[in-house]
């Protein structure tokens, strides 16, 4: 399932209040972290638009039906940039505890956001090695959705048998197949191409096949051992995601489940997108 605005507004809507903004007020700055009596919020745009701004360099604006503050939010770390009103806007904003209520309401958000912040990690890391500033070696680092800390808590508790290990040349999940599990590299490299062009290497903490859990058309891509390498795998499909246009039932996922699905590419992602 791939970002749907809709879908968003419902999910901040349920717990948040619209908000407006006058053009050129100050959002969030930079370096801003959580106060005593203030929570960093992540924030929905209704209307308008709002650009983000590090180190005096304008990175991307922020427009209606999108979503941006997310990292600070949910991970605690300081703002990454300013976000300033490009023009007057109208704002829907959560703190970690309305978040988190929301999260109780429709936990199947968390699987929608989780694909679209590891399309946006796959987005610069792309940028950033056409632009060569990244190296094999880098880019293998850099591709990593877990923290080790992180990778420890998924081997516990994602797969219940110890990882997969596959040698040298093995294809791991070819383009066309069906998409049912998720993929998490615990030691080795992984290559995966796109019509026989490698369009990502994962070392690791890489993860991929991610799309499975939102979506389980065919595989658009392949991926192949690099080196000998080991995986832990999702071994159940999480359940379906409402994508808030038919009668489907609600996700069954709990918040736990839900709170499991973001942590997947956070970290990366502030490390890369400032």
């Amino acid at each position: 399932m791939s970002y749907d605005p809709a879908v968003a507004l419902d999910f901040f809507k349920s717990t948040g209040k619209p908000a407006e903004v006058k053009k050129a007020q100050v959002i969030f700055a930079e370096k801003e972290t959580n106060r005593l009596f203030q929570r960093s919020k992540i924030y929905f745009v209704l209307d308008g638009e709002v650009s983000l701004v590090a180190a005096n360099k304008v990175l991307g604006s922020v427009k209606k039906g999108e979503i941006f503050g997310e990292m600070a939010a949910l991970t605690h770390a300081p703002r990454s940039a300013t976000a300033v009103a490009r023009i007057d806007s109208t704002l829907i904003a959560l703190d970690d505890q309305e978040f988190e209520r929301a999260l109780e309401k429709t936990p199947g958000f968390a699987l929608m956001m989780m694909s679209m912040l590891v399309a946006r990690l796959r987005d610069t890391i792309a940028k950033l090695s056409a632009a060569g500033k990244l190296s094999q070696e880098a880019e293998v680092k850099e591709s990593a959705a877990f923290s080790r800390k992180q990778m420890e808590d998924l081997v516990r508790g994602l797969a219940d048998d110890p990882p997969i290990y596959y040698q040298k040349g093995r294809e791991i999940i070819s383009a066309g197949s069906k998409a049912v599990l998720m993929y998490a590299v615990v030691q080795g490299r992984v290559a995966v191409s796109i019509d026989g062009r490698v369009v990502e290497r994962l070392g690791p903490g890489g993860a991929f096949g991610e799309a499975a859990l939102v979506d389980p058309s065919p595989r658009l891509a392949s991926a192949v051992a690099e080196t000998d390498c080991g995986l832990v795998v999702n071994q159940e499909p999480l359940p379906p995601v409402r994508d808030g246009t038919d009668g489907a039932t609600e996700s069954s996922l709990t918040v736990a489940e839900a709170d499991q699905a973001l942590t997947l590419p956070l970290l990366s992602i502030e490390r890369n997108c400032t």
